[in-house]
């Protein structure tokens, strides 16, 4: 038999900070919990009701000591994260203050049966209990949590149906387009429910929507509006471009209200999504008086997703999504004849002089190899021999007439200058198609038939194309919007000084594309369909 030391025992002392939160008195400490949903008068007069009746109930208990009362008034019982009370409650059962609570019913305490089980257990696991009035339920019983667990799915059941008719309610005023919905944005205001413009502020409105159809970018707009001293609607000085960008893709600035723009998911979680065809969507025209005509509200939506459609320029970037550049018009327009880059716009230093020229962005990247052949280009020689080419432009009648179409549809969104331009286009395109059947038939020497027969067929469509031409004609000239368009059709009659200097807005409404060849010409695409060279002295 082994040798076997006494038996020893050891008393170790309680830990006192584990201790001391315990009532002396044997007293149990009680709090009580209130909400209330809304800030309606009646749920209000139901809150302070409460509030009175715990703080006396508790009072007058002899075997109680009065904690707290812990009231939420005008916050929802599906979020616990929004009830700052509750959630200052639970931590004070956390740090051994409470040791019961007291509330109305199982929905007063949440309408979330996953919140109301998981406080539950939290606060039974520290010994904590809690007392339902109307359920007379008391969670530290052994068969309270099956009680519990059911109250709580009729309370979340009715927070679903109450949130199911009020959706309803407000559909119905959506279909019905008597939704009032609310109007914080710059240039409107309420006056006795009617929506009303302010004058100032929609000027504003109007400077953003046409600014950004001369190419300018949203740092571009919000350096122009800071600088140019514009308010924004809460009156600051200083603007977010989140805020520029919502401003031009809102369509409540061309009168009309767009409904159920975005959704919540559900009545427990409240998360809001944006609807992208999920729900039924309500367009209400005409709702109230517009700021900007559809028209351009479309010219900016092709805008957008013209900007945004753009791939990347630089084998650097990090995604394939490219990026707008408003600061320089050149840099959305000049490209590589060569290898089909974009070009950049660099400074270098020529002695004590800082020379502004443009390179093949591919060659800058990767080195000669890559674009053996590509030239860098002076700025003011590039925009020089510009200049020239579209002042040599307007000296041709037909070029002329076609620039000053897509002009006037770009200054005035009337569709009849559009139609004159399409109409235009397509004169000239059939025109030089019979040109080069002529030339066929002169160089063959052959049968003349088969080409006079081809030749007769284009002729008819130009006739027919003509006549509609003077009919789109004669509307245009009836419609008193584009009155800024008949300026510039005095000033390309005049071409005084049309192209004397480099113009940002008018190169970026009139070129499509420019590119720069290998012998240094250029050959500038214009938003017509005409293509001109020119050489850069």
């Amino acid at each position: 038999m082994s040798d076997q030391g006494q038996k020893i025992v050891t008393k170790i002392e309680a830990n006192p900070l584990l201790t001391q939160n315990k009532p002396s008195d044997g007293l149990l400490r009680v709090a009580a919990y209130c909400r209330v949903s809304t800030d309606d008068e009646d749920q209000l007069n139901s809150y302070e009701a409460q509030v009175s009746y715990y703080k006396k109930y508790i009072s007058q208990n002899p075997q109680w000591r009065f904690v707290d009362i812990y009231a939420d008034k005008g916050i929802t019982g599906t979020a616990v994260d929004k009830r700052e009370n509750f959630i200052r409650m639970i931590k004070d059962c956390e740090k051994g203050k409470i040791d019961l609570i007291l509330t109305k019913s199982v929905s007063r305490f949440a309408r979330n049966t996953v919140d109301a089980l998981q406080y539950v257990r939290k606060l039974k696991a520290k010994n904590i209990g809690v007392f339902f009035e109307e359920q007379n339920c008391n969670t530290l019983n052994e068969d309270s949590e099956m009680f519990i667990g059911i109250y709580s799915v009729i309370a979340q059941t009715e927070s679903e149906n109450i949130s199911a008719n009020v959706k309803w309610g407000i559909q119905k005023r959506m279909r019905n387009g008597t939704y009032a919905c609310q109007f914080k944005i710059l240039g409107y205001e309420k006056n006795n429910g009617e929506v009303v413009i302010i004058p100032e502020e929609a000027e504003i409105v109007k400077t953003i929507f046409s600014k950004y159809l001369d190419g300018y970018s949203i740092d571009q707009l919000k350096e122009y509006l800071e600088t140019t001293g514009m308010k924004t609607k809460q009156g600051k000085s200083e603007w977010s471009k989140a805020t520029i960008k919502s401003m031009l893709t809102n369509e409540k600035y061309t009168g009309d209200v767009l409904f159920q723009k975005t959704f919540r998911v559900d009545c427990i979680s409240k998360k809001t999504v944006i609807n992208r065809g999920e729900k039924t969507r309500y367009l209400v025209s005409n709702h109230h008086p517009a700021i900007i005509d559809r028209d351009t509200f479309r010219l900016v939506q092709a805008e957008i997703a013209r900007r945004s459609n753009k791939s990347k320029k630089s084998d650097k970037a990090i995604t394939k999504q490219g990026k707008y550049s408003g600061k320089y018009v050149l840099s959305e327009l000049l490209v590589c004849g060569e290898c089909g880059s974009p070009y950049r716009r660099r400074i270098k230093s020529d002695g004590n002089e800082k020379v502004v020229y443009w390179r093949c962005l591919n060659r800058i990247e990767h080195g000669k190899e890559a674009c053996p052949h590509s030239k860098g280009i002076r700025e003011d020689e590039l925009q020089a021999a510009i200049c020239r080419a579209l002042a040599n432009a307007i000296n041709n009648e037909e070029v002329c007439s076609l620039i000053n179409s897509n002009l006037k549809y770009a200054l005035s969104n009337d569709d009849n200058s559009l139609d004159i331009f399409t109409l235009e286009t397509n004169i000239h395109r059939l025109q030089e198609e019979a040109d080069e059947i002529m030339k066929l038939w002169t160089s063959s020497g052959s049968n003349g038939e088969k080409y006079e027969a081809e030749i007769e067929k284009l002729y008819e469509q130009i006739k027919a194309l003509r006549e509609q031409l003077e009919l789109s004609k004669s509307k245009a000239e009836a419609n008193d919007s584009i009155a800024e368009a008949s300026r510039l059709t005095e000033l390309f009659a005049s071409k005084a000084n049309m192209f004397d200097e480099f113009d940002d807005i008018i190169v970026h409404n009139m070129v499509e594309r420019i590119v720069v060849c290998e012998n240094k010409d250029i050959e500038i695409a214009l938003k017509c369909g005409f293509k001109i060279e020119e050489y850069i002295l």
